[in-house]
């Protein structure tokens, strides 16, 4: 069994689990009809747990942005764990617009269309349906392999866990929740939200990073040989992120984990300069490729402690002991 949908004009948010979060300060109900269809009444959450038994979805007409957002996650915005969970397969038989799959975990995508760059979360393989283009999650493909898929123009250690990206293709939220012990080498540069969510993947990027690159990281490494847009490191627990400058403020929000810079970067509370350690410099050696003495001059950022306030309290024999405020 599958649910098809025929459009009559392009759509937005089909088949993204976070359709209920707040988008530019309204919240989207994902019990409203989507708009524009020919002889059915779907619901957005209809395709989306259609999605979520295994099922399969097919669209014929074209959709438009935020497609397959974070499919195949249970999030725990709405109270799941945060993983990847049993996830089926969308046919769409029409255009994809850019940023398609963005945090995309797990599922297949066929694709009868043109598709928009940049992409998310995912890689194309050789296709076992015919006039149909066939894409995974990367994170899917690092964690459970390729079993008897085929990657286009990219190349997959399997022994190794390896991922190189090498197509050239503008991606955003590569390795996005990655939970495994595995790396993903972009030859080039990479688009919005690096390593989102990761927990154990390696990420290296020979090239510059957009946006949010490392942002929410919770435990994962990611490497930038160039620059990072704006918001770096926003809200991370944990984990590595390393790069040579910064566009804008980073660590905004960060709980943990540690941000390394070549050069000076502005902070964002609770993000604080902190010292350099021997590890920290051999970690940069490794992963930069840089020399003893230049490892010694990278930026070291981690969450400042809460300081605590103290008062001064005058005894009455003359000294003055500090007493901390509650």
């Amino acid at each position: 069994m599958a649910i098809e949908i025929e459009l009559s004009k392009d759509a937005d948010y089909l088949c993204d689990y976070t359709f209920n979060f707040h988008w530019h300060n309204k919240s989207l109900d994902p019990d409203s009809l989507i708009p524009d269809q020919n002889g059915t009444k779907l619901t957005y959450r209809d395709l989306v747990n259609e999605i979520r038994t295994g099922g399969e979805v097919r669209i014929k007409g074209n959709v438009a942005k935020n497609f397959a957002y974070s499919m195949g996650a249970d999030l725990k915005h709405f109270g799941g764990n945060g993983e990847a969970e049993k996830t089926g397969r969308i046919f769409i038989q029409g255009d994809v617009g850019p940023e398609a799959g963005m945090g995309m975990v797990a599922g297949t995508l066929y694709i009868k269309g043109n598709i928009g760059y940049p992409i998310g979360n995912i890689v194309e393989l050789e296709s076992d349906v015919q006039d149909y283009r066939k894409f995974r999650s990367i994170t899917d493909v690092l964690c459970n392999g390729l079993g008897e898929d085929k990657l286009i123009d990219n190349d997959f250690n399997e022994k190794q866990r390896t991922l190189i990206l090498k197509d050239g293709i503008s991606r955003g939220t590569v390795a996005a929740r990655c939970p495994c012990d595995a790396k993903v080498i972009i030859e080039g540069d990479a688009y919005n939200g690096t390593g989102i969510l990761a927990k154990k993947a390696t990420v290296i990027v020979n090239g510059n990073a957009g946006m949010n690159t490392g942002s929410h990281l919770n435990g994962g490494t990611v490497v930038v040989h160039g620059d990072v847009g704006e918001f770096a490191g926003a809200y991370m627990k944990d984990g590595k992120l390393i790069f040579l400058s910064a566009k804008g403020f980073i660590g905004a929000g960060m709980e943990g984990g540690s941000i390394y810079s070549k050069n000076k970067a502005k902070t964002s509370p609770p993000a604080a300069k902190s010292r350099m350690k021997g590890e920290d410099s051999s970690l940069i050696r490794e992963m930069m490729d840089a020399g003893r003495v230049e490892s010694m001059l990278y930026n070291k950022y981690e969450p400042e402690e809460e300081k605590q306030k103290y008062a001064e309290v005058h005894m009455r024999d003359g000294s003055i002991i500090m007493r901390r405020i509650d």
